[in-house]
């Protein structure tokens, strides 16, 4: 099944498995993949949008094309992030179960509309170099702090190695922390299908951003990379662009463009002691403007949430290390 309203795209992927394209005005993802399972007694869908009018009508008008009845409808969350949990509160009714992971949940819960949950990361970027005031129009903007969804929500909590069983569909849950630390995957080892979410892209990589001194995302992530590129999969559907028909090389070639990452990390770091913001502004990011201080606030505040992944990765590892100068983190190699 194919329709279309303003540029929205309903495709069959499989028997019973649907794509429903929910587009992100004004964000450079373009467009959420929501997947749809359709099945005799219970539906499934898999991730949302943001809370905003223009992905509620197009979720709207693509489960009225498939024909879905959201009272006999379950809801997976891959994670967190507003444009995959967004929508999420307005779509499920009280017959709806919505699973997500114990570590998103909470933060869905707890967090994602609390004046100190976002004071708290604020504070962490200034520490880590980013100036207090772009910090302050970086929140006001995230769409984690606009878009997450409102209200308390009553999840079924899922873990490594659960099973949701939808029709024909035996999804067994692979948790792959790193982009969230709740990251949660679905993998379907019959038909060889991976629901990717933001752990694996096609033609653009995930953010494997760190705004929490605690742990090291970007190990996590490089993990349950590996952890994934153990399993037979013949087709992978991420939670944006295109599908994946080679997920192995997809994920070597991921590997590969974290370890050019951290090698332009160190070699900036070579120039002396600076601090994440610093190191932000002089990696290579694919973007059409002149200069850093060109790029968005938005823009700055990912690329410095990356830096600060890479940089802890590296601190871990031994080969920098952090100290405190001014009030703010600074890295420099060891010598």
């Amino acid at each position: 099944m194919d329709g279309g309203v303003n540029g929205l795209v309903t495709q069959k992927i499989l028997p019973n498995l649907y794509k429903i394209e929910v587009p992100l005005p004004r964000n450079p993802l373009k467009a959420l993949n929501a997947y749809v399972i359709k099945a005799e007694n219970r539906n499934l869908i898999i991730d949302t949008g943001m809370n905003r009018e223009e992905c509620q009508r197009a979720m709207d008008f693509g489960l009225r094309e498939l024909g879905v009845d959201l009272d006999k409808t379950d809801f997976f969350l891959t994670h967190m992030h507003a444009d995959h949990s967004g929508l999420v509160g307005n779509l499920a009714t009280s017959n709806s179960r919505i699973y997500c992971s114990q570590p998103d949940a909470a933060v869905l819960n707890n967090f994602t509309r609390s004046r100190d949950y976002w004071d708290k990361m604020r504070n962490f970027a200034y520490l880590n170099g980013f100036p207090e005031d772009e910090s302050h129009e970086a929140i006001e903007k995230h769409p984690g702090y606009l878009f997450s969804p409102i209200g308390h929500l009553d999840f079924t909590i899922v873990h490594e190695g659960d099973s949701i069983s939808i029709g024909d569909y035996h999804f067994r849950c692979v948790a792959t922390p790193g982009h969230t630390r709740g990251h949660m995957c679905l993998y379907e080892s019959a038909k060889k299908i991976l629901v990717a979410g933001d752990h694996i892209l096609g033609d653009i990589t995930p953010n494997i951003s760190q705004w929490s001194p605690q742990g090291s995302y970007l190990q996590e992530y490089l993990n349950s990379l590996d952890l994934v590129d153990q399993l037979d999969i013949d087709l992978a559907l991420p939670g944006h662009r295109g599908l994946i028909n080679d997920c192995k090389r997809r994920i070597q070639e991921l590997k590969l463009h974290h370890q050019r990452r951290i090698d332009e990390v160190l070699a900036i770091l070579t120039k002396g002691v600076q601090t994440a913001y610093q190191v932000a502004s002089q990696m290579t990011w694919d973007m059409t403007y002149d200069s850093w201080d060109l790029f968005p606030v938005a823009q700055k505040w990912f690329a410095t949430g990356e830096a600060i992944a890479h940089l802890k990765y590296l601190e871990e590892k031994g080969v920098i290390q952090r100290e405190m100068k001014d009030q703010m983190f600074v890295f420099s190699r060891k010598s």
